[in-house]
C-alpha cells in the first residue's frame, strides 16, 4: 500500500475458480479438449435440449475429495447441487448447476509463507462444484457477438478464501500456493493463460483499529500472479481515494485493465438472492460412502510442502533451495531425475536453479519442453564431481548441449574438453607461468598475496581452461613459495 495510505488497511478474499482436468464434461460425455474448432464439443446435454437429463461425473467428485484434503477441510455428504439462475448468452440453460448449501468441501484453511518468512492462516470457506459457461466471441463479427459453447458444462472448483487476506502481497502468495497444490494433484493444468484458473478479487477498506467491514468491489477474471497483485493494489488505492474525496464505494464487478493498469465497472454486483438459487430437481444429493473416502485419501500424493521437508532432509538442502525445487511440481521430479544420475543433490540444486532456469526463462519454455533431459543434465554434473571436465566448461558444454541436443560426453569427447589431470603436466604449466611472469613472482614474495589470483588465472589461460583448477591451486601454493 502507498505510505500516504498508512491510515488504512485492506479486507481482501480470493474467489478462485479452477478447471478440472477431466476428458469429459461435468454432466455429459463431451469432450473438454482445448483449442477445438467452435462449437464442436457441445453435445445436446450442454446446448440445453428438451428432454435431455444432466449426469454427474465420478472423476470430479475425486478431484473435489482430494483437495478437500490438500485444503485441509471437511467434506461434506451428502453433498447437493442447485440452480443458479442468470441470462447470459454464453449459458444455453439460463441457469448454472451450481452447489449452494451444501458445497463439496467447506471450512478448511491454507498456511502461507511470506517473503519475510512468517507464515499466515488463511481461511478457507468452502470449495464448491460449478459448470462452466461458454464463451462470447466479439472480434471476428462486425457489430455482433458470436457464441462458442465448448467451455459450457466444463467442470469447474471454485474456491473461497475467508476475507483474511491483507496485502496484494499476500494474494499472490495464497495464489500460488493453490496453484502449486491443484498441479502436485494433477486435478487441473492451472494454466492462468488459457483460462484453466482465474481469479476474481474481493477487495474493501477501512481505517485502521475499526472491525467493520467496507464495501467490497469485486474484481473478476484476473489471469496471471502478476495482474493480480497489480489489480489489487490499485483497487485499494481507488477506494481510499474515493472515501477521502467524500464518495462513497459502490458494491459492483469490476474488470481489470493490465495495459492501462486500473479497474473499470462493469456491473453492480448481485446478492446471492438475486440468482433464485433451488435446489437442482435432475440431480439426487450425492452420499460419498467411507470406502470411496478412504480409496481417494490412500491416493494423495506428496504435497508441496512434504516434498519441500524431504528435500531438505535426504538430499540436505537448505530451505530456500528446497522451497524453490518443490513449488513446481514439473521441476521438482526434474531434479529428483537429475539428482538420481548425478549423485549430487547441492550441485544438481544449483544448475536446475542457475543455468537451466535462466535458459528456460530466456526461450520461454517450461519444464518439459526443456531442449536438455534431466539424465543429460545429471551427466554433465557427474563430470564436474569425477573431475573429467570443470565447471566453467561445463557451462560451455551446457550451452552446447541445448542448441545441439547432443549428451555431455559426446560433446566432452569430440571437442577434447576433458580436464588436465595429470600433476607433472600441471606442474610444468605452473613452472612456465612463474618463469614468464618475474616481476610479479618477486611482488607475490615481499607479500603481495592478491598476485597469487593473477597467478592462477595465467595458468587457466595457458591450459585452456582444462587444467584442474583444485590442483593448480596446491602447485602453485607450493612452486610460489620458491
Amino acid at each position: 500500500m502507498d505510505s500516504n495510505n498508512s491510515n488504512w488497511e485492506a479486507v481482501i478474499g480470493l474467489e478462485i475458480h479452477v478447471q478440472l482436468s477431466t476428458k469429459s464434461k461435468l454432466f455429459s460425455g463431451a469432450s473438454t479438449d482445448f483449442g477445438a474448432l467452435p462449437n464442436t464439443q457441445a453435445c445436446n446435454i450442454d446446448l440445453a435440449m428438451p428432454g435431455v437429463l444432466p449426469v454427474l461425473n465420478e472423476e470430479v467428485l475425486k478431484m473435489a475429495v482430494k483437495l478437500g484434503i490438500a485444503l485441509n477441510a471437511n467434506i461434506n455428504s451428502p453433498t447437493s447441487f442447485a440452480r443458479k439462475n442468470y441470462f447470459y448468452p454464453d449459458s444455453p440453460k439460463g441457469y448454472q448447476i451450481s452447489q449452494m448449501d451444501k458445497p463439496i468441501v467447506e471450512d478448511g484453511y491454507l498456511d502461507i509463507e511470506l517473503e519475510d518468512e512468517t507464515v499466515k492462516r488463511i481461511g478457507i470457506t468452502r470449495a464448491h462444484l460449478e459448470e462452466d459457461a461458454g464463451k462470447s466471441l466479439h472480434e471476428d463479427f462486425e457489430g455482433q457477438s458470436g457464441i462458442d459453447l465448448n467451455r459450457a458444462g466444463t467442470p469447474l472448483i471454485e474456491i473461497v478464501s475467508e476475507p483474511e487476506i491483507s496485502t496484494p502481497a499476500e494474494a499472490v502468495a495464497y495464489l500460488k500456493s493453490i496453484h502449486s497444490i491443484i498441479r502436485y494433484l494433477d486435478i487441473s493444468d492451472g494454466n492462468m493463460a488459457e483460462g484453466s484458473m482465474r481469479c476474481d478479487a474481493n477487495v474493501s477498506v477501512r481505517k485502521k483499529g475499526t472491525t467493520e467491514l467496507g464495501t467490497r468491489t469485486e474484481t473478476k477474471n484476473v489471469n496471471s500472479f502478476r495482474f493480480v497483485e497489480k489489480a489489487i493494489q490499485y483497487e485499494i488505492n481507488r477506494q481510499i481515494n474515493e472515501i477521502e474525496s467524500g464518495k462513497k464505494i459502490t458494491q459492483e464487478t469490476r474488470l481489470y485493465d493490465s495495459q492501462a493498469n486500473t479497474t473499470r465497472p462493469m456491473r453492480s454486483k448481485e446478492y446471492a438472492n438475486d440468482y433464485r438459487y433451488f435446489p437442482e430437481p435432475d440431480l439426487l444429493p450425492v452420499i460419498l460412502e467411507k470406502e470411496f473416502l478412504k480409496f481417494v485419501e490412500e491416493s494423495m500424493p506428496e504435497l508441496p510442502n512434504e516434498k519441500r521437508y524431504r528435500f531438505k532432509k535426504n538430499y540436505e538442502l537448505n530451505d530456500y533451495d528446497a522451497k524453490l525445487l518443490a513449488a513446481d511440481k514439473e521441476l521438482a521430479d526434474f531434479f529428483e531425475e537429475v539428482v538420481k544420475k548425478s549423485n549430487s543433490p547441492k550441485l544438481s540444486a544449483n544448475w536446475v536453479m542457475g543455468e537451466f532456469l535462466a535458459e528456460l526463462n530466456k526461450n520461454n519454455l517450461s519444464t518439459k519442453e526443456s531442449k536438455v533431459s534431466a539424465k543429460q543434465l545429471g551427466t554433465l554434473i557427474a563430470r564436474i564431481e569425477d573431475s573429467t571436465i570443470s565447471g566453467k566448461i561445463a557451462k560451455d558444454v551446457f550451452e552446447k548441449m541445448w542448441s545441439s541436443s547432443k549428451g555431455a560426453d559426446e560433446i566432452i569427447k569430440e571437442e577434447g574438453l576433458q580436464q588436465v589431470t595429470d600433476l607433472s603436466e600441471i606442474v610444468s604449466m605452473v613452472e612456465k607461468v612463474i618463469n614468464d611472469n618475474p616481476d610479479q613472482h618477486k611482488k607475490f614474495l615481499s607479500g603481495k598475496d592478491r598476485l597469487f589470483g593473477f597467478f592462477v588465472g595465467q595458468v587457466m589461460k595457458e591450459s585452456k581452461g582444462k587444467a584442474n583448477p583444485n590442483q593448480v591451486n596446491e602447485v602453485l601454493k607450493d612452486k610460489l613459495k620458491k
